[in-house]
């Protein structure tokens, strides 16, 4: 299959991260991969960056655009095309890109998050629906690794609410739980985050346990990786390094994510990825084992929020 240069120009200028864990997987997986990850990031700027429509009037299109995807309609946009193709030839169930459009439209409304579960749930329609889909891109045979694959999108979306709080709060959105923030002050507008110690305690009390739960939904997450094929696991398993070290350096950091957004060095991620190498060879002799035992392949189900919220 091709894909539009467009696809792979966007994950190269908005996701580095992505964009070096990609390079691992043979190249008709990381054309697919491209388109998915183009129709996601087409799908979100429109959102954030609606230009002469509103979220609202963006969101709508986007949910016409969709259905005409599934009707199989060949598409005028380069993106949309890539994606119809990976999504019709790779089956991937419209109720997941459904769901992620569900989870922009929770930003549409500004919706505030009183507890974790409600954040949850958001993670799991915005990023939690990506790795799912990407199961059906990567070659995924065994029906319980689905589960897995959504706790890693989970787990990367708490990472990325963790990091972005200053660029949220500046954008006039908040995704800290209310009930992680005990009941400090939100922060004014009048005065620099970092100079507000009540709300940055609370924001940093909150910020720790986030990333606390994002480190069980990780761990969930790598006991999947066995499912992918050798080289897609590896890409993975990279891209799962690259994002938890943002949480280890935020914590490193003392959980200051009131004075920037915390990024990991191309240094600490060529480190990360050589282990990622390591870990890979070292499940050589396992896969072989485990090959031998493998039995036919199991449907796979649609997976939806309440079979995965638990770890």
């Amino acid at each position: 299959m091709t894909t539009s240069p467009v696809c792979l120009a966007l994950l190269e200028r908005h996701s580095r991260s992505f964009a070096l864990a990609a390079r691992l997987l043979p190249a008709t997986e990381r054309t697919e991969v491209a388109a998915l990850y183009g129709w996601c990031r087409r799908a979100d700027d429109a959102i954030d960056e609606p230009g002469a429509e509103t979220p609202a009037a963006a969101l709508a299109r986007l949910e016409g655009e969709l259905e005409s995807v599934y009707r199989g309609d060949a598409q005028a946009d380069p993106v949309l095309e890539a994606f119809r193709r990976v999504a019709l030839t790779r089956g991937i169930p419209r109720q997941y890109p459904r769901a992620l459009l569900h989870g922009l439209a929770m930003d549409v409304a500004r919706v505030r998050y009183a507890t974790l579960e409600m954040l949850l749930a958001y993670c799991y329609n915005v990023a939690g629906t990506v790795g799912l889909m990407l199961c059906y891109v990567l070659g995924v045979r065994d029906a319980s690794a689905l589960r897995r694959a959504a706790h890693l999108g989970i787990a990367m979306q708490l990472t990325n609410v963790s990091r972005d709080v200053l660029e949220d709060w500046q954008n006039g959105r908040s995704y800290l739980p209310e009930s992680l923030l005990r009941h400090a002050p939100p922060l004014s507008r009048d005065t620099a985050p970092h100079r507000q110690p009540q709300a940055a305690r609370a924001i940093g009390h909150a910020v720790a346990r986030l990333l606390d739960v994002a480190d069980g939904y990780y761990r969930s997450a790598d006991e999947g990786l066995l499912a992918l094929p050798w080289r897609a696991a590896l890409a993975i398993r990279a891209a799962r390094l690259f994002y938890a070290a943002i949480g280890d350096r935020i914590r490193n950091n003392g959980f200051t994510v009131l004075l920037g957004r915390t990024v990991v060095s191309r240094p600490r991620k060529l480190a990360l990825l050589m282990r990622a190498f390591g870990a890979a060879l070292g499940e050589l002799g396992t896969r072989w084992f485990g090959r031998a035992r493998r039995g036919a392949r199991t449907p796979l189900e649609v997976v939806r929020f309440s079979d995965v919220v638990s770890l």
